[in-house]
């Protein structure tokens, strides 16, 4: 499994000693045939999000401003994010630039 190389954000903390009464979520986005799917995510800052390359070739999910990325992931690995603050809304894949989504963080 490949390290995600993303900056890592705060939990679902409202303050000293008060959590949330809502639980993170872990969504997965898989890429196969050259695609995201989903190719569109909307999501919770606390959540987070792992990519699986299900292709044979490498590929990343890289934000559009480059502020996080997952890195190379070979054939079935898989990298994860924790998404915090508002991020850039589209990604792609560094090695195939044709290869796009959307990941919106509310």
């Amino acid at each position: 499994m490949a390290a995600a190389g993303a900056v890592a954000t705060a939990g679902p903390w409202i303050g000293p000693g008060f959590a949330t009464s809502r639980k993170a979520k872990l969504w997965i986005v898989e890429i196969s045939a050259f695609a995201f799917s989903p190719s569109a995510l909307e999501i919770e800052s606390g959540d987070r999000v792992r990519w699986i390359n299900r292709d044979i070739v490498p590929h990343t999910a890289t934000a559009s401003d480059e502020s996080w990325d997952t890195g190379a992931l070979g054939s079935n690995e898989s990298a994860e994010i924790l998404f915090g603050a508002q991020r850039p809304e589209t990604y792609f894949c560094r090695f195939h630039p044709m290869m796009a989504s959307r990941l919106r963080v509310t």
